[in-house]
């Protein structure tokens, strides 16, 4: 079974560094220069660093600059090696923009599976489990590399692709798993099908939850409400396609730690792109330490943390996880928020079974809007919250029951009208 490095996460933080110095440059020195793309944006032939701080010398990569419409079946520009070389084939969701197309060779896809360990130690998963994966299996990575890490450390891993909700939920139990994988949204989304046709979740064999895709697991109203419905315990993950399985559950469960013996992270300030300050709201920036035929360096991904050190562990820990992304952020008369204030908010409410956020833009000014399917009928409690909590007065609208859509994946609640403004 893969191992993780444990004493390395009670090292000191120069330990971490060292650890993280020694990695890097056996990567540079494997992708420089076969690597095409870091050949030319770090302008060397072959690059070794003295310090980690020197690292901060080099420029940022962006999801942007890795696309490529020229690029044999729209691959990410950042290969290192020849197609023939690579095992895997896996898209990202396009959340952010256009589907991009990621590969790995063998040996990345192992360096996926060990770094998933940490996410399943986290956890405390053992081989006596047996995990449902509630995902489509298609070409986005989704839970892909979940399912091999389960596979790697002797647990079940049974896939849930190509059912309907209902049909997941009699596998589920029929199976009796005792860990479900999914997005936040999806396992409240079952938890409502479960309600609907007079299942009582709290009577299956699930103990345990593992959320990834978008933000909630380290949310305390969302964490509390899934695993009321579900009489288990979440545990929050952060991951990319581009990136990998870059984060896993602090012990308190209030956020995630980076995964710093497989990647270096730096925060910067989201306005003049300067290191931040522990504490402060800052971009996180990512640097692979294991993937030499995909590798990103000073990778800014858009995600919106403010990062701190617990004493439980000395990887640089997230407070409530991933706030949000750069993109999603919304300047309201005067105040930043980003969708998650607002999904955090709407958790609180039992009654409320789905909800959609609107952004428009009227003139210069932000403006936002809520639907909710509340079997209260209550939408004036709603927006007193809203405005008691972030100081905004935000419409609120009851909508009729399933007339709003409903997520396997990524949640898409936040529907964002800016572009179209109106004056």
């Amino acid at each position: 079974m893969a191992q993780t490095n444990h004493n390395l996460q009670s090292a000191t933080r120069s330990e971490i560094e060292q650890h993280q110095l020694q990695r890097l440059n056996h990567l540079l020195a494997k992708i420089l220069p076969a690597n095409n793309f870091y050949h030319e944006k770090l302008a060397a032939d072959n690059l070794q660093l003295n310090d980690l701080s020197e690292l901060a010398d080099l420029p940022f990569t962006t999801k942007h600059e890795l696309i490529s419409n020229h690029a044999e079946n729209n691959s990410a520009v950042n290969l290192s090696y020849a197609t023939e070389q690579y095992v895997r084939f896996h898209r990202t969701s396009g959340t952010t923009g256009s589907p991009l197309v990621i590969l790995d060779t063998a040996t990345d896809w192992q360096w996926w599976i060990d770094t998933w360990q940490y996410v399943l130690d986290a956890a405390g998963i053992t081989e006596q489990d047996r995990a449902f994966l509630a995902f489509s299996f298609g070409p986005f990575i989704g839970f892909w590399s979940a399912h091999d890490a389960i596979v790697a450390r002797g647990a079940m891993s049974i896939p849930g692709g190509g059912l309907r909700s209902l049909a997941r939920l009699e596998l589920i139990e029929s199976s009796g798993a005792t860990l479900l994988f999914s997005t936040p949204t999806y396992a409240l989304h079952l938890a409502e099908v479960a309600k609907d046709q007079g299942i009582n979740l709290r009577d299956n064999s699930v103990t345990k939850i593992i959320v990834a895709g978008e933000p909630g697991g380290s949310v305390a109203a969302i964490r509390a409400r899934i695993e009321e419905a579900w009489d288990a315990t979440l545990f929050d993950h952060a991951g990319a396609s581009e990136i990998g399985p870059w984060g896993f559950s602090s012990v308190d469960r209030t956020g995630i730690h980076v995964c710093e013996a497989e990647f270096i992270a730096e925060f910067i300030d989201v306005e003049t792109n300067l290191p931040a300050k522990t504490g402060e709201l800052s971009e996180l920036v990512l640097t692979t330490l294991g993937r030499s035929g995909c590798p990103v360096i000073r990778y800014r991904t858009g995600d919106r943390v403010i990062h701190e050190f617990k004493e439980s562990n000395s990887f640089v820990h997230l407070a409530g996880g991933v706030l949000g992304r750069a993109d999603d952020m919304l300047v309201i008369r005067g105040v930043n928020i980003f969708p998650a204030a607002l999904d955090e908010i709407m958790s609180s409410f039992a009654d409320v079974i789905e909800y959609r956020i609107t952004a428009t833009r009227s003139g210069e000014l932000d403006q936002l809007a809520v639907e909710v399917e509340d079997t209260a009928n209550d939408a004036q409690r709603i927006a007193d919250t809203i405005e008691t909590r972030l100081g905004l007065h935000v419409p609120v609208t009851c909508v009729a029951a399933n007339s709003l859509p409903r997520f396997e994946g990524k949640a898409k609640r936040f529907i964002d009208l800016r572009g179209e403004s109106t004056n």
